[in-house]
């Protein structure tokens, strides 16, 4: 052994299933090693490592060297023949090889298996794991085509039609074809009971709460084109981002991001059995559910997130209400579910009761401007477009917010102790006037 006659064991830390990637911090034993190596009580005064490339990925060994030194813990291996000298050039020099070797191995692993992925996919439309999409199921495929798995008694598996979900999945496309919106099937989905996919496998599903349908959820599988029987992958690849940008030493993370169908790798042939016709599915991607009127040209929004709602602090969304550009925040109302008489009502407000006051406003702002953060340019003058722009655009640059108050119809400019500007008369008396109007024409 490598510290035979210089020592005994007393602890040993091993993590098992954790990537080498992930720099000691994030490691769950590694971490619990580096606290341990913090107190001067720890029981022990050398580490021992038998495999570098678990324990030294990349430059690892530049930033945990130093704290091993700082803290008077020594460090063995068997690359150099024993303990790790801090100040040796050519100990370094081989703990910075030995770092970069164990990163070139998971960088040429990374790069074998995407490619026999990829080829498996395009040429035997093979099944590579992962949840099977919301109307399949898994069934047996027969021994697994790689001796050694089929040796350990491993079988490979393909997809074929869930008889309870699957009719679901060929309504969906059914409704969508039909011109029926994304949120209406979500709609009718949670109205008549029927199990999302986390509810309906909630094994395959352990992160998900089974609440009920969602718009993402229903778009998804409208968007999901394995359901045409052609064997679809890398759709939604992993790639490595950096945890916190400001401090690259945290490592990176996975995460999963849409690919473009010029990256997606699908089968020469079709490889399950099909749930929705290839014309019908391209028809369902271009198919849009009717709307209200003609989008009108050059439609513009000049207050779009400067307004916040008084009642809750959140900014008002941009809105379109009766051809002209109003601001509104729903209270957390969708449009994929029945609205809770539970929250406040809308708060609406019409961009055409603000624009003439901006005036009070430009006032009141230039009142202020002495305050940190504002800038000192004086009361503009809104003797036109122009100066309405102008003002806009200061209020952008300035980070300014107006809020609005729903109940008693005000708007105020963040933070001031000025009175607040009464904007217009209850829209929703001339929303009404308007509705009759339009019945009886």
């Amino acid at each position: 052994m490598l510290a035979a006659g210089a020592g005994v064991i007393t602890a040993e830390f091993f993590d098992t299933g954790e990537s080498r990637e992930l720099p000691w911090a994030r490691r769950p034993q590694a971490a619990a090693l580096v606290a341990q190596l913090a107190d001067p009580d720890r029981g022990w005064d050398a580490v021992v490592i038998g495999e570098y490339e678990r324990a030294f990925y990349g430059n690892q060994y530049a930033s945990m060297a130093p704290l091993f030194e700082h803290y008077g813990g020594s460090l063995w291996m068997p690359e150099v023949g024993g303990r790790v000298d801090w100040h040796a050039e050519d100990h370094e020099q081989t703990m910075v090889a030995l770092g970069l070797s164990s990163k070139r191995e998971i960088t040429r692993t990374r790069v074998r298996v995407r490619t026999a992925m990829a080829a498996q996919t395009l040429e035997q439309g093979r099944y590579l794991g992962g949840r099977p999409p919301y109307g399949y199921r898994l069934a047996d495929a027969g021994p697994h085509p790689n001796k050694a798995h089929a040796a350990w008694g491993r079988r490979s598996h393909r997809l074929e039609p869930d008889p309870v979900t699957a009719p679901v999945v060929s309504w969906m496309f059914g409704q969508r074809l039909a011109g029926h919106s994304a949120a209406r099937i979500t709609r009718a989905l949670n109205d008549a009971g029927v199990q999302c996919p986390s509810a309906a496998g909630p094994g395959r599903n352990p992160h998900r709460a089974g609440a009920g349908w969602t718009l993402r959820t229903v778009a998804a599988i409208l968007a999901n084109p394995r359901y045409t029987g052609w064997q679809v992958w890398n759709r939604q690849p992993s790639e490595a981002v950096l945890v916190d940008p400001a401090n690259t030493g945290l490592g990176h993370r996975q995460v999963q991001r849409w690919n473009l169908p010029e990256g997606w790798v699908i089968s020469k042939h079709p490889a399950h059995t099909a749930l929705v016709s290839e014309a019908d599915f391209i028809a369902a991607q271009d198919t849009t559910a009717p709307r209200g009127p003609a989008r009108p040209a050059g439609r513009r929004y000049l207050l779009a997130g400067l307004i916040a709602c008084g009642q809750c602090g959140r900014r008002l969304e941009s809105c379109w209400s009766y051809d002209r550009p109003a601001y509104r925040y729903r209270h957390g109302y969708t449009s994929a579910a029945v609205p809770d008489p539970a929250p406040p009502k809308n708060t609406y407000v019409r961009e055409d009761q603000i624009l003439p006051h901006l005036a009070a406003l430009a006032i009141l702002l230039a009142g202020d401007a002495g305050k940190p953060g504002r800038t000192n340019r004086g009361p503009v003058q809104l003797t036109g477009p122009d100066g309405t722009a102008a003002l806009i655009g200061q209020l952008h640059a300035d980070g300014a917010v107006l809020t609005y108050d729903p109940d008693d119809r005000t708007l105020r400019a963040d933070g001031l102790d000025a009175p607040p500007v009464i904007i217009g008369t209850d829209p929703v008396g001339t929303h009404a006037r308007r509705d009759r109007e339009r019945r009886t024409a």
